[in-house]
Parts: C-alpha cells; structure tokens; sequence
C-alpha cells in the first residue's frame, strides 16, 4: 500500500481524460466546458456541494446522459457516443448512490451479474442451455465466487439481498462492479449511510480493489475518507471546475475553502 501511495501519480499515464465536456437540462446547465483527466490506477475523487454536477459527470461517462459538447475518452479511444449496456465491454465499472440490487436474487447471483460482460456464448446457445452456456455459467459462478471470498463476503453467498444488512449490501454492489474486472470503476457515494467503523472497512476495500490494477474514480462527501484516499481531487460548484489537485493542494485552496470545505480542513 505504501508503495503506491508514495508514487506521484501524475507521472502515471492518463486512462479517463475529459475534455471541455458541457451539459445542459432544459435552461439549467448542468456541466459548462469540464476538463480533467484521470491517471492509470490512480484514486481519484470528484467533490463539490449538492447540486454541482459531480452525479452528472458519472452519468456522462457511463452513457446515461448523453453530453451536449466535448470528448470523452478512455485508454485513448472515445466513449461520449456509447450507449450504458456498451460501456461495460469497454471494461469500465460503475456503482449509484441508491443501491441498485436484484432483492429477488442472492449475493452470488448479483454478483454473477457483473460477469456476464465477460461472456462469449452466442444467444442460441444461452436459449437452449447449450454447453457453451453451462460451462460458462459454471466459471462465471466460480469467478463470482472468488471475488466474493476476496471482498470477504463468502459466507453470505446463498443469503437474500433482503436479508442482509445495508453495508454489506453496499459493498456487495461494489464486488459486482469489480467481478466485471473493470479497468476503471466509478464509486458513486460509496460512503453514504455508513458509520465510522464501516467507513474505515470501506476504505481498506478501497485499496484492496486497487491493488488488482484498477483505476477508481470517486464521488463522495466524507471529506475525511477522500483525503485520505485520494492521489488527485476535481472540485466542482455549479458545474464548472474550481480546482483541480492533490489533497494538499485542495485543502489550501481559498476558494474551495469558502465554498465547500469551510475551516475544518483549511
């Protein structure tokens, strides 16, 4: 952990770069000529007050919101034009701030979910549960497994998503995300409706996911957890970028100061 850590990650090359992206709702403009870019298996963050566009920006990446200008592009080809079941196969991940679980399945079939992007059996074979299909059903059960075990959550494999508590049902999205084995994952607010105790699981998870080579990108309002996480922060107010650093830097920002963090980390 340390050894990553103490990297600069600017030296890294960039994965995720945005590029004077704007988005508008009606009258309301949403994001106004963003840029920033995301290095290689870094962590980094998207912060700013409610309202400032940071939920926007996930949904621009993942192709739930198409943009209105600019570039989006990752591991140098673009991504803006994608519709959401494509972006997967581009081996970007994605968890939301209100859980998005199947309640009627268990934890391993959620978390068989996110596999299935890595399937290759053709649609008949799927419709008459040909070979192809079982045995691939079969490595996709056991990959699900696997991550299962890694994010230290096998022994609620065969429990309901209704049966278990909300922390471990936020972290069983994440392990769904992961099991797509993503080069970037973007955490939406992982850290909502967590208490101290489990915010400081959360981060080791954090790490963990890291060191299988993944890139994170965060949004989240736990400024405690993002400073200490993060190796570069994009602050947001209204839609428009007002900084752009490391940890370090953001806390010494007049500006983002008197907008959002106020005293507590200045």
């Amino acid at each position: 952990m340390a050894d990553l850590k103490s990297k600069d990650p600017r030296s890294a090359p960039n994965t995720l770069q945005v590029d004077m992206v704007s988005k508008s709702f009606g009258g309301l403009r949403a994001i106004s000529k963003l840029s920033f870019d995301v290095r290689e298996r870094s962590i980094s963050a998207i912060i700013g007050p409610n309202g400032a566009g940071k939920t926007t920006v996930f949904n621009l990446i993942s192709g739930l919101e198409r943009l209105d200008e600019g570039t989006i592009t990752f591991q140098d080809r673009r991504i803006d034009g994608l519709k959401p079941h494509q972006i997967p196969y581009r081996r970007i991940g994605r968890t939301f701030q209100n859980l998005r679980l199947f309640s009627n399945m268990n934890v391993i079939e959620n978390v068989m979910m996110g596999r299935y992007t890595r399937s290759t059996a053709g649609f008949l074979s799927c419709a008459l549960h040909g070979q192809r299909f079982k045995r691939e059903e079969a490595e996709i059960r056991e990959r699900a497994g696997y991550m299962l075990d890694f994010m230290n959550l096998y022994d609620l494999r065969d429990s309901k998503i209704s049966q278990i508590p909300f922390k471990k049902q936020r972290m069983v999205e994440i392990t769904r995300a992961v099991a797509s084995e993503p080069d970037l994952i973007l955490l939406d607010e992982p850290a909502a409706g967590l208490n101290i105790t489990e915010t400081k699981d959360l981060i080791d998870t954090v790490y963990k996911i890291r060191e299988l080579g993944i890139t994170i990108l965060i949004v989240e309002h736990d400024m405690h957890l993002i400073m200490e996480i993060s190796e570069n922060i994009v602050v947001l107010n209204f839609g428009e970028k007002i900084a752009d650093g490391t940890p370090s830097e953001i806390q010494q920002d007049d500006r983002v100061i008197t907008i959002y963090l106020g005293k507590e980390f200045a």
